[in-house]
């Protein structure tokens, strides 16, 4: 099996804060183990660094621990320029940018709660699923 690429949706990170027992959190421990190879653009990290200091103190978290996050993820993952913006596609016109990141990177999945606003991702081979789905997908279940 070849590695599978992956683009996180920012709600992957909000419930990683939110459950550290969840699958949101031990997809997260995983990053740079080589299980998967994940992607980033400079839209994604500024999306996680404003979504995640915004809810900081719901999560228990410092500007510090948002940043260190925000780090060791760009540390760990390969990141790609985009140069073009698809017009409309998914349900929700805010998600596109991931979609164009996953397109761009050669993505295999993008990893999320919210699936159904990423319906008919697959006819650019990339799949929709949630972190427990991916985990089973790659044999590193809870």
């Amino acid at each position: 099996m070849t590695t599978p690429h992956i683009v996180l949706d920012t709600n992957i990170l909000i419930a990683a804060q939110r459950s550290r027992r969840g699958a949101s959190a031990k997809l997260l421990s995983l990053v740079g183990l080589g299980l998967f190879d994940l992607h980033l653009s400079a839209a994604l990290v500024l999306e996680y660094e404003d979504v995640l200091l915004r809810y900081r103190a719901e999560l228990g978290l410092t500007q510090d621990d948002v940043e260190d996050l925000v780090d060791a993820l760009c540390a760990l993952s390969t990141p790609h320029e985009i140069y073009y913006q698809w017009r409309p596609y998914l349900r929700d016109p805010g998600d596109e940018f991931i979609l164009e990141l996953a397109v761009v990177a050669g993505c295999d999945y993008i990893i999320t709660f919210n699936k159904r606003d990423f319906t008919n991702v697959e006819r650019f081979g990339i799949q929709p699923l949630t972190p427990s789905e991916f985990l089973k997908a790659v044999g590193a279940a809870l």
